[in-house]
């Protein structure tokens, strides 16, 4: 299997899920989608679907 380098922005899915609830009649809170945000964060990694890399 080939690896790619993918970058993933919590801000981006954020941003991503709230567009996405408001366009389903929901309207979230900044801290309701960060915090939907950072589970899909987690989930991908529990997932190992990609890697933490801690910026130095």
């Amino acid at each position: 299997m080939r690896e790619i380098e993918v970058f993933i922005d919590t801000e981006e899915i954020a941003e991503f899920f709230f567009r996405e609830l408001m366009k389903r009649g929901y309207i979230p809170t900044a801290e309701e989608v960060e915090d939907i945000a950072d589970i899909t964060f987690d989930y991908l990694l529990e997932k190992s679907i990609i890697d933490e890399e801690i910026d130095e």
